[in-house]
């Protein structure tokens, strides 16, 4: 079925779009370029008055520092309109795990701010002191000491929670970075645990938390992204709208071959900003 065939079948939804939950990385900008089109994105979806929240799975850094970052690259970012699978853990734990208060934390000191300015406390010596959690997210500058500390807890049934699934870090530098998913599955290999659970993308939850927040509905909300089995994955889940841009991970030769096809395929968000223009 051809691109502007799908886009057809979903004039109505169109129409009705209140917000868009942006992916950053792959979506918005890469690594640390901004892709050139997306100042004219963001000038066409604020002229027809619809919101949007980022969301990120990257843990590494906490909602102020997304707000800095974003905001020098030029973008009309604030406060309230990033969500992050850090802000989602922390809803996860305060709605389904509200006993625990100690979290042995492996990822940055970011990640560890967000915790601590939600009340949670951050356990330093794990030998001394037993954490309720273990907490692995996104650590560019892992501490292999930290590592085995962590495994050490999960191999004793401390519960074990991932930030998310994202197995690398989309980069435009010549590396390759390891994501928490990686980390979790060096553990869970050590170990033999499982994470008891997942969050972030793909999980709806990551939806829900926004349609929370802005007072939405599932029709009002479309959520955009490079990634098939994460963000397109994710508004399946959530039954909302999804949109692919080919400007991150996915080749167009992927979606075939891929079981989650997404609603719509653009080039780059700029392409569905006019899409979004031209029925409304």
């Amino acid at each position: 079925m051809s691109r502007e065939h799908n886009i057809k079948n979903q004039q109505s939804h169109l129409k009705q779009l209140k917000h868009l939950i942006l992916d950053l990385d792959g979506t918005i900008y890469k690594g640390e370029t901004l892709f050139p089109f997306v100042h004219e994105f963001f000038d066409i979806i604020q002229n027809l008055g619809i919101g949007y929240t980022f969301i990120t799975n990257n843990s590494a850094f906490s909602v102020r520092q997304y707000l800095q970052k974003l905001n020098t690259l030029g973008l009309p970012a604030t406060v309230d309109t990033i969500y992050t699978s850090a802000l989602m853990t922390i809803d996860y734990l305060q709605s389904r795990m509200k006993g625990i208060k100690r979290l042995f934390i492996v990822g940055t000191d970011g990640l560890k701010s967000e915790f601590r300015d939600e009340g949670f406390e951050i356990v330093t010596s794990p030998e001394t002191q037993c954490p309720d959690a273990v907490v692995v997210g996104f650590d560019p500058n892992l501490d292999f000491t930290a590592l085995c500390k962590a495994g050490y807890w999960i191999q004793r049934d401390v519960p074990f929670i991932a930030t998310n699934p994202d197995r690398i870090c989309p980069t435009d530098q010549k590396t390759l970075l390891i994501d928490c998913g990686s980390l979790c599955a060096a553990l869970e290999t050590a170990t033999g645990k499982s994470p008891d659970a997942v969050l972030g993308k793909p999980d709806p939850r990551m939806i829900q938390g926004v349609i929370n927040r802005k007072h939405l509905e599932n029709g009002d909300v479309a959520v955009i992204g490079d990634r098939l089995y994460t963000d397109m994955e994710m508004a399946k889940r959530a039954d909302v709208l999804s949109v692919l841009v080919l400007t991150g991970e996915t080749q167009p030769d992927d979606i075939s071959d891929c079981s989650v096809q997404p609603d719509i395929v653009v080039d780059n968000v700029l392409e569905f900003a006019k899409i979004l223009q031209k029925y409304r």
